[in-house]
């Protein structure tokens, strides 16, 4: 195989745009730094930086040079019509790999494991020396924990059966099917590390708080009480983990109930985040004063905080992840989650943890058993799911999807289900778009009804109802409940798009919403600060006390000196159940949010959820990606799709995010 020259690809792909100038620079760098080094050496750490804006946390060598296009995603997305450059990405697919690789070794830039060289080659996986430390420290710190287990009571079985099922013969448990979430507490009473991964509905939260309180009344018999706390990526999944978590523990006997934590804090505010650098408060130096650690919507944690995380974690501290394992992965690089639960929908307990879940629980595992790893053998995957039953359109798609089985996806919108709709549309312009808008209307028609059959019945969750209660005012009540009513009123709906820009994007929608609202006379502005105005934080403000994602409602709020003069406040629903109302002219990173981005909903749940896809086919749109948006949904979920055919493209396509760390977990004996 001919080795080309690569000169002046580098320079080309970043005047084309198809690299950001951030990953020019990383290049240029290099090249002060060491002077001779060869042009290949510069374009892969240019690339391994394209690689890590686009949440990989290396560039994997061997699939660079097989699909070229595929692995970097180049062109990019709105690249069709261009001109395309000589030297396309397929040239690489010319290199010899071999080659590829004594140039990557023999420059000093270029390191094999522990060192200060700025980039790190291992096992055909090229990192940023930073990333490469972050995945060994998750991996070393990880399979210690599995090392360790505790002791659990002879009467463990008894204790699960009182708190999650009262059945007592375990001839006839043993042939019934499995309750997970028993299993899943057991298995987490004796690890020091366990996953717990299930999709909405399947009981997660029911699960940990009945967890809680066994591990809780076991340290109260031997006289000491543990320090629990429970931690999510954003203030929106913290403050749907309070509630719920509030709701679950009234089930609980009093004293029991009374030692566990009914907050929730974000992951940056556990770990202390200090302004402006990447560092926290809490450290391998500084540990976190904590026995019992819970981190909910565990998908969205990147490699950089869960490397933090760990780092911080006492040694005897356990540690529980929840999550959805086939959810988006993080905004930033990494899918920690999906790197440890690889193998969740596998066969995967080895028979001496199949005999143990037996004896501690009753259930016979024998259809689960297989050749796992040690790893494997603390996740478990909560296979029932309690919200979406046999009628429910919402449950079936979401399954279909999941199993990249686009035949199924199509055939399910022929069966009538009536809790989800299709609303294809050739622009946002359309009036059943504005219907959707204002009153959550879906005028798409029942396939096997006759044409002009009326549209299905749907409740009224469009955006109307929360800027009605706007204009209608407190009334006599409290000021408080109209404020909260109003921001549940909104949360009822919401619209979700898969890119940011274009007339398809959040930012065209966001603008078409606006002009709807206006036409109709629900909103006095379409720019601005407005009363009724949507706004999401798109930036850590550590001095309000505001993360990157948090969303709030502009809102005519008392002055505190009387009620007779009202100013606009953004008000914001914290993690801790308290309203935060902030001044226009405090909020800097903001941006409006009648549409918001898919990965933005992740740790949101809505009555009914709207994706509008694109008018065509683009990197992000993934089977991961539509799970997530159909999984928002609690009661409808409406596709508004200009070319239903993207549907299937996306339902085949399944997210690869280059990593080292699955393999490290689970190391060959």
């Amino acid at each position: 195989m001919r080795n080309p020259d690569l000169s002046g690809l580098l320079e080309t792909w970043i005047s084309m745009g198809w690299l950001k100038p951030l990953d020019g620079g990383f290049a240029e760098f290099l090249k002060t730094e060491e002077p001779d080094t060869p042009e290949p050496v510069l374009l892969m750490a240019a690339l391994v930086s394209h690689q890590l804006g686009r949440g990989h946390i290396c560039l994997d060598l061997e699939t660079l040079i097989s699909a070229p296009e595929e692995t970097l995603s180049l062109p990019p997305e709105g690249s069709a019509g261009k001109k395309i450059p000589a030297h396309s990405p397929n040239v690489l697919k010319t290199i010899s790999l071999s080659h590829l690789a004594r140039h990557l070794k023999a420059s000093p830039l270029v390191g094999s494991g522990p060192g200060n060289t700025p980039l790190v080659l291992c096992s055909g996986l090229l990192y940023l020396r930073r990333y490469w430390e972050y995945t060994q420290n998750v991996a070393r710190h990880i399979r210690r924990r599995l090392r360790h287990t505790f002791p659990v009571p002879d009467d463990l079985q008894s204790r699960l059966d009182t708190l999650f099922e009262p059945l007592k013969d375990v001839g006839e448990k043993a042939k019934i099917q499995v309750h997970w979430q028993s299993v899943a507490a057991a298995i987490t009473a004796k690890s020091l590390f366990s996953v717990i991964s299930g999709g909405p509905g399947t009981g997660k939260t029911t699960t940990v708080v009945h967890l809680l309180a066994l591990l809780q009344q076991l340290s109260l018999e031997k006289g000491g009480k543990l320090r629990i706390r429970m931690a999510a990526p954003t203030g929106k999944s913290a403050a749907r983990l309070t509630e719920s978590l509030v709701h679950t523990m009234d089930s609980l006997p009093q004293n029991i109930r009374e030692t566990l934590p009914r907050d929730v804090s974000t992951l940056h505010r556990l770990l202390g985040s200090r302004p402006d650098t990447r560092h926290f408060t809490h450290n391998s130096h500084n540990p976190l004063h904590v026995d019992l650690l819970v981190v909910d919507e565990a998908s969205m944690v990147d490699l950089e905080i869960m490397a933090a995380l760990l780092s911080a974690l006492p040694d005897h501290a356990r540690l529980v992840l929840l999550g959805d394992k086939d959810q988006l992965a993080s905004v930033e690089a990494g899918a920690v989650l999906g790197d440890i639960c690889q193998f969740g929908d596998q066969a995967h307990y080895q028979p001496e943890t199949a005999a143990w879940i037996r004896k501690h629980t009753g259930y016979n595992l024998v259809d689960f058993q297989g050749d796992g790893a040690q790893l494997d053998q603390h996740i478990t995957l909560l296979r029932k799911n309690h919200r979406f039953g046999e009628k429910s359109g919402i449950g079936a798609l979401s399954r279909a999807v999941n199993a990249g089985d686009p035949q199924a996806v199509d055939d399910i919108w022929q069966m009538g289900f009536e809790d989800i709709c299709r609303l294809p549309i050739n622009s946002p312009d359309d009036k059943s778009f504005a219907h959707l808008i204002l009153d959550g209307t879906c005028h798409s028609f029942d396939p096997r009804s006759v044409p002009g059959a009326s549209p299905k019945p749907q409740s009224k969750t469009g955006y109307r109802p929360y800027l009605d209660r706007i204009r209608s005012g407190p009334g006599n009540g409290p000021e408080e409940f109209w404020l909260r009513a109003i921001i549940g009123d909104f949360s009822a709906f919401q619209l979700l798009s898969p890119i940011r820009k274009g007339s398809w994007g959040v930012k065209g929608l966001n603008e078409r919403i606006a002009d709807i609202l206006f036409g109709s006379g629900l909103i006095r502005s379409r720019e601005g600060w407005y009363s009724g105005r949507p706004v999401i934080i798109t930036r850590n403000d550590y001095n309000l006390g505001l993360m990157n994602g948090d969303t709030g409602i502009v809102l005519p709020v008392n002055d505190d000196k009387g009620r007779n003069k009202r100013t606009l406040k953004a008000v914001f629903p914290m993690a801790d159940g308290s309203l935060k109302k902030v001044l226009p002219s405090r909020l800097n990173h903001i941006e409006t949010v009648y549409a918001m981005t898919v990965h933005k909903s992740q740790g949101s749940e809505f009555n009914h959820t709207a994706l509008v896809l694109p008018d065509r086919m683009t990197p992000v749109l993934t089977r991961e990606l539509l799970y997530t948006a159909i999984t928002r949904s609690r009661a409808w979920f409406t596709l508004v799709s200009p070319h239903p055919e993207l549907l299937g493209k996306a339902v085949r396509r399944k997210t690869y995010r280059a990593s080292g760390l699955g393999k490290l977990l689970r190391p060959k004996t």
